[in-house]
């Protein structure tokens, strides 16, 4: 389990905010994050490809990106998830996250749970998935998160690299011992 607070002073503007000739460091666009609506059956379509492809690539099962369109549109129109896509340069779709946000149990704040974040493997190293992550933290502050959690596999090191360049912590508190996470089908 990696973890972190969402403090106040982090950058507060998600990357759907920014127009799109923004130009990064360099003269390149950079990538542009849009949320998601239920309504947005392009958007839908891209995002259900992406995430089944990254249940390919880790050998899970995935439901067929139809039905996970349709599952996905339900958990944003009732509010269980939030759902960002990254699209590169030419308007292609590169990357997605899903946050989960919930009452703290631990203050009047929400904890937002990022329970995906996948970037095409030919993407990564690019910067999309650091565009994702920022626009993760500033839409789960924008909803009242003060607190930000994730799960990530022991060998996933690139993964763990950008988690903690982005302020995540393994550890539980400042310099205590490290997180597990266990998981049960039921």
């Amino acid at each position: 389990v990696v973890s972190m607070r969402i403090r106040s002073r982090q950058i507060s503007t998600t990357s759907s905010m920014r127009p799109s000739s923004h130009l990064a460091k360099g003269g390149y666009r950079r990538p542009v994050v849009e949320t998601v609506t239920q309504d947005d059956e392009d958007a839908l379509a891209a995002v259900s490809v992406l995430m089944r492809d990254f249940n390919e690539e880790y050998d899970e099962p995935s439901p067929e990106p139809e039905a996970l369109a349709a599952i996905l549109r339900t958990r944003i129109a009732d509010g269980n998830a939030t759902v960002l896509l990254c699209r590169d340069e030419s308007g292609g779709p590169v990357g997605v996250a899903v946050v989960r946000l919930q009452p703290s149990l631990w203050s009047d704040a929400m904890e937002a749970y990022l329970a995906e974040l996948y970037v095409v493997p030919a993407r990564r190293g690019q910067g999309f998935g650091r565009e994702l992550l920022t626009a993760v933290l500033a839409t789960s502050r924008a909803a009242g998160a003060d607190y930000a959690f994730l799960i990530t596999s022991e060998d996933d090191r690139l993964a763990q690299r950008a988690y903690e360049a982005a302020g995540f912590r393994r550890n539980e508190g400042e310099n205590g011992p490290i997180m597990w996470a266990y998981e049960q089908d039921l």
